[in-house]
């Protein structure tokens, strides 16, 4: 492999391991400031002890998703100078507002939140739990801003200097982009934490063991309402998002399509092998006008393939291939990620209508149960793979329309350099993900109203050798 391949490759990995943790940070905290919303509504100590239980699991992933995260904005001076070079003056500012001031604000009533049980006044305490909540999803914001500017520029204009500098900063958080993907990611998020609260909570009402059954029963509601309504809002982003990238990236659409030639009316792929050396399928399964109505709201629409678009890029930009690579990559990846969220929906719609009817829990639908243990992995599967839809089918643009990615890697980095980090990078964040999910399952498991559990947050003030102590009759 040459060194732009090292590279790409190891900026996908400390991507994916990263964003294994984001979303269920985002969509946690804002579960957890509504568990301890409805205890401080209605004074129900069986929400103060959900909110206790998921926000242990909460901040266990919150430190893992901390320390994968430093080393993403690390890379871009490491690998990607040029890049770095060209639009730093653009890109460096909302990841500055993102670190200054959302991740702060979140990691210091983060602590607050931890330390404060019965030491603030209800209503403070609560706040500081949905200032987390709040600053977690703006700290997304700003991310997602700056993505946006590589997938849709705006705000900016290229210096004498040949730089890309910024212009326009409101055009800039105001790009028509980032207000698609940051729902999008932000009710992702939501779908992450309803579907690992649903699974742990379905583990517990399986075992039927002592240990707050109730707290477990109330999550399982929870749950099922937030996701059931966080996965359909999520396809309807999705959708919309779809409609915009034949737009704005029609070379993105049509490698998810596998869409070779262009069509009017153009048929949805649901099954493909292609030949990418000749750029033509092999075996193709289409629905037929589909993909024209899902892109234009109508059966009739011409939707770019990749070769017209191959050549209609060349004359714009000059010669090179503009086709991202791997389109069988971008093509599962959007099957994939569409499938695991269709998945999930049926699987809320079809909890939500056993558990109203009473027919879920108390030793009832238990093969529903049985599902959702394994459903966990759904939103992970749906994030992961709809991250490698957007950040692959743009290539080869590293910032669309403007640099490509052979552009923007570091000169100066050799291949034993970048062999040397990827190597080391996928170790470490492989067991950082081992410690991480050994973790979540450790505490998962768990009765709520285990004590130990809710340490350092007793609920009653004492320290934990305190409460030990006293638990084994010193006091």
């Amino acid at each position: 492999m040459d060194a732009l391949t090292l590279a790409q490759l190891q900026f996908g990995v400390t991507t994916v391991y990263h964003f294994f943790f984001v979303p269920l940070s985002l969509g946690l905290s804002i579960m957890v400031a509504l568990m301890q919303t409805i205890y401080v509504i209605r004074g129900d100590e069986k929400y103060k002890q959900m909110a206790k239980f998921w926000g242990k699991l909460l901040l266990i992933n919150f430190a893992m998703g901390v320390v994968t995260g430093i080393v993403q904005e690390f890379q871009f001076g490491m690998n990607w100078s040029e890049y770095s070079r060209f639009v730093g003056d653009i890109f460096g500012a909302p990841l500055a507002v993102e670190a200054l001031v959302a991740f702060f604000i979140e990691s210091t009533f983060l602590g607050v939140w931890i330390f404060g049980w019965d030491k603030l006044s209800k209503r403070v305490h609560l706040a500081a739990i949905w200032l987390v909540a709040l600053a977690a999803n703006v700290s997304a914001f700003w991310i997602l801003v700056a993505n946006s500017f590589m997938q849709h520029p705006v705000g900016y204009t290229i210096a004498d200097s040949g730089r890309a500098e910024m212009t326009d900063f409101i055009a800039l958080i105001t790009n028509p982009h980032v207000w698609l993907q940051f729902p999008h990611v932000a009710l992702g998020g939501l779908t992450t934490a309803a579907f690992f609260i649903l699974g742990i909570s379905a583990f517990h009402l399986l075992r039927n063991k002592s240990g707050n059954l109730e707290g477990f029963r109330a999550s399982m509601r929870l749950g099922l309402m937030v996701g059931s309504i966080a996965v359909l809002a999520t396809m309807v982003f999705g959708h919309i998002q779809g409609q915009q990238m034949a737009d704005d990236q029609p070379m993105k659409l049509a490698a998810a399509e596998g869409l070779w030639d262009s069509e009017d009316p153009a048929a949805l792929s649901m099954f493909q092998i292609g030949d990418e050396k000749d750029r033509t399928s092999i075996i193709n399964i289409t629905i037929p006008s589909l993909l024209s109505f899902l892109s234009y709201n109508t059966t009739d629409g011409l939707v770019h393939g990749i070769n017209q678009l191959q050549a209609e890029y060349v004359k714009t930009y000059g010669p090179g291939d503009y086709v991202p690579p791997a389109i069988w990559l971008t093509y599962w990846s959007f099957r994939a990620m569409v499938g695991a969220g269709a998945v999930m929906f049926l699987l809320s719609l079809v909890g939500s209508y056993l558990f109203i009817n009473k027919r879920l829990g108390n030793g009832k639908g238990k093969w529903l149960l049985r599902l959702l243990i394994p459903a966990i992995i759904l939103p992970y599967l749906a994030n992961s793979t709809g991250w490698m839809l957007t950040e692959v089918g743009r290539q080869p643009w590293i910032v669309q329309g403007l640099m490509t990615i052979d552009q923007a890697v570091s000169p100066n980095v050799t291949v034993e350099m970048l062999w040397i980090s990827l190597i080391g990078f996928t170790v470490i964040y492989g067991l950082l993900m081992i410690a991480d999910i050994y973790l979540l399952q450790k505490f998962a498991r768990h009765n709520m109203d285990d004590s130990d559990m809710l340490i350092p947050w007793s609920g009653t003030g004492e320290s934990h050798s305190a409460g030990q102590a006293r638990r084994e009759g010193a006091y």
